[in-house]
């Protein structure tokens, strides 16, 4: 703390703090009653409890705040940025809680500048009537309760931002909307950029509030928007969603390395673990992803790469809840673990479309391919029909090790599509019912 550090306990005194110039300012106890607060330029805030009848903290350039806690209405922002300046310089926050929403954004006049935050609790915050939203792949995405982006469509409006322990929520009382979203407006990147050289977080939960059934709304735990480059995601904490349409951890953007410590968890419809439209070198899974919903698939790669992907297990339990699915070529793909589904055939949310699937336990989709998959424990699919694996693209090696099983009635283990070969000679295949191998006549 400052040696000139100025110290306050009334809001009177805050605000004859502020107009008299002072730049270090200590909050003693709690402050009440306040209704929107905006620092000057340069001033740090440590300590104390800010809480708000309206409004919250706008942070102008070059602002800290640190240990900190901030509370207002969790439909209000409790931590902003002017819109007016042009470079907001650096914005700190270390240590600091809230409930309501923390939103840092390049909008309006504001086209450069950089995000620190070591230690960031958002206790409490409900984004569900932002109309401002960013859209891609046939869906929109509900803000977070921690939202960094850039909302410029000018490609040289860059922010940077390095962001650790980002907690969100708690299991009684999940936030409302997506958990921490990081990247731009523009899913296809072409607008303004987010660099962003490490992102971590603790625990997350969340609720997106959104009616079971709806195809064009989606919100997520952990998400990583287009036109964001990040170095290295590592989830420390676990993620745990709620409601329908919430994808418990979602890549639009570029990652280098992204690393899961802690269980992978959802409990709604279309609740997926991981889904990946942008590009990972390499994947860590340490942890197991879990899905309860229906249509809750465990892992989709829909668009771009990734380079190498190692999982713990995944395991789902809905109807339509595929384990893992391509649609697009990949490395190389370890499981530890177990890939193990239990459902059968029903709706799941499919790139803005309500679609039909099977729990297939690993489904290579046309045009999707892996060059191979080790599976340290089993892989098992238990639906009445439902295969355990399932290729309609590429596959160069599938070596399970403890065996492949379709425990439902009519299933087989491995059914291969449209005339595709592969070479089973590692594989050892234990079906229960039906064929161990099979031919669609589709195609």
């Amino acid at each position: 703390m400052p040696q000139d550090c100025t110290a306050v306990d009334s809001v009177a005194g805050l605000t004859r703090a502020l107009d008299g110039g002072v730049r270090s300012i200590r909050i003693v106890g709690t402050l009440r009653g306040l209704t929107g607060l905006t620092l000057p330029s340069g001033v740090i805030l440590t300590g104390g409890v800010l809480e708000f009848d309206s409004g919250g903290v706008i942070l102008t350039r070059d602002n800290e705040l640190r240990d900190v806690t901030v509370h207002t209405a969790v439909t209000e922002i409790a931590i902003g940025n002017d819109r007016t300046v042009g470079d907001f310089g650096v914005l700190a926050l270390h240590g600091v809680s809230t409930r309501g929403q923390v939103l840092l954004e390049a909008r309006g006049a504001v086209r450069g500048g950089h995000i620190e935050i070591d230690g960031l609790t958002v206790a409490a915050a409900d984004t569900r009537k932002r109309t401002t939203m960013s859209s891609g792949y046939g869906v929109r995405a509900k803000q977070g309760a921690v939202t960094i982006w850039n909302r410029q469509e000018d490609p040289s409006a860059v922010l940077t931002a390095r962001l650790r322990g980002l907690a969100v929520g708690t299991a009684d009382e999940p936030v409302r909307g997506s958990g921490v979203m990081v990247g731009a407006l523009r899913s296809d990147g072409q607008g303004g950029r987010m660099l962003v050289s490490a992102l971590s977080t603790g625990d997350i939960y969340t609720d997106g509030g959104i009616a079971s059934g709806t195809a064009d709304l989606i919100s997520g735990g952990v998400f990583v928007l287009g036109g964001a480059q990040v170095g290295t995601v590592v989830n420390e904490g676990s993620v745990t969603t709620y409601g329908p349409n919430d994808m418990v951890l979602d890549n639009w953007g570029s990652v280098l390395r992204w690393i899961v410590q802690a269980p992978v968890t959802s409990f709604g419809p279309s609740g997926i673990g991981f889904v990946n439209f942008g590009d990972i070198d390499d994947l860590q899974m340490r942890a197991p992803i879990v899905t309860h919903g229906t249509g809750a698939r465990g892992f989709n790669l829909y668009e771009g790469t990734i380079g190498r992907a190692c999982f713990e297990a995944i395991t789902t339990h809905g109807d339509g809840a595929v384990g893992f699915e391509v649609t697009k070529k990949m490395g190389r793909l370890s499981i530890i673990g177990d890939l193990h589904t239990h459902g059968g055939r029903a709706l799941s949310l499919v790139r803005g479309v309500q679609t039909e699937l099977e729990a297939v336990a690993l489904s290579i989709k046309p045009g999707g391919g892996i060059d191979t998959v080790d599976i340290g424990g089993q892989l098992i699919s238990e639906g009445r029909g439902v295969a355990a694996v399932e290729i309609g693209g590429t596959l160069g090696r599938l070596d399970v090790a403890g065996g492949i099983s379709a425990l439902g009635d009519g299933a087989d283990a491995v059914h291969v599509l449209f005339g595709e070969r592969f070479d089973l000679a590692d594989t050892e295949i234990h079906a229960r019912h039906g064929k161990p191998l099979s031919y669609a006549a589709t195609g």
